[in-house]
C-alpha cells in the first residue's frame, strides 16, 4: 500500500498545485473524485486487467465513461496516466489531492462512529464542539456501529476519542484486570 501512496503522491502535488494556482480546488475535487470512481470500478479493473488495449483506446474507452464536460487539462491528466500506466492510482490520487485540499483550507476529517443515529442538532452540536477543540472546520464521515451499544467514538487524524459504552467497558475490565 506504501509503494501506491508513493507512487501517487507527485501526481497529487502535482494536480493540487494547478489547481491551487486556478483557484479551481473544489473543481478539481469533484473531477479526480469522478475520475476515481470511473477508474475504482469493477468493470474498468476487469477491463485493464484482462485485455490488452492500446493506450489510445483505453483513453477513448475511459473517457467515454467521464462527463462530457470533463475539462481538456483533466483529459489530458488521464492521458498522461494512461501513457505511464499509472491510471489505477487515481483513487489514490483523489485521496492525497483532498488531504492537500483539507490542509489548504483548515479543514480535517473527522470519522464519527455512533451506536445510533443522530439527529441533525445533535450532528451539529457534535461538530460545533470538535472544532472547538481542534480549532479547525471538520468534515465529519459519520457511520453506525451497533456494537458500540451506545455513545459515541470519534478519529481526528491519530487521535481517538472513545466515549462510548463500549469503550468504557473496556477501560473498566483492563483496570480490573490491572489491580
Amino acid at each position: 500500500m506504501a509503494e501506491i501512496a508513493t507512487l501517487a503522491r507527485p501526481y497529487a502535488e502535482a494536480v493540487f498545485r494547478l489547481a491551487d494556482t486556478g483557484a479551481a480546488l473544489a473543481a478539481w475535487s469533484g473531477t479526480l473524485r469522478t475520475l476515481a470512481q470511473v477508474a475504482a470500478h469493477p468493470d474498468m479493473q476487469e477491463c485493464l486487467a484482462k485485455f490488452d488495449l492500446t493506450s489510445t483506446q483505453l483513453r477513448e474507452l475511459f473517457l467515454s465513461l467521464c462527463p462530457a464536460d470533463l475539462s481538456a487539462e483533466a483529459r489530458n491528466f488521464v492521458g498522461l496516466l494512461i501513457e505511464y500506466d499509472r491510471l489505477t492510482l487515481l483513487p489514490e490520487i483523489h485521496a492525497q489531492f483532498e488531504t492537500l485540499k483539507n490542509e489548504r483550507e483548515g479543514v480535517v476529517d473527522a470519522q464519527i462512529i455512533t451506536a445510533f443515529a443522530l439527529e441533525g442538532a445533535q450532528l451539529a452540536g457534535l461538530v460545533a464542539d470538535l472544532e472547538k477543540r481542534f480549532k479547525r472546520k471538520i468534515n465529519p464521515q459519520v457511520s453506525i456501529d451497533r456494537d458500540l451499544i451506545g455513545g459515541v467514538r470519534v478519529v481526528v487524524g491519530d487521535e481517538v476519542i472513545d466515549a462510548s459504552v463500549r469503550g468504557k467497558l473496556n477501560a473498566m475490565a483492563a483496570g480490573l484486570l490491572a489491580s
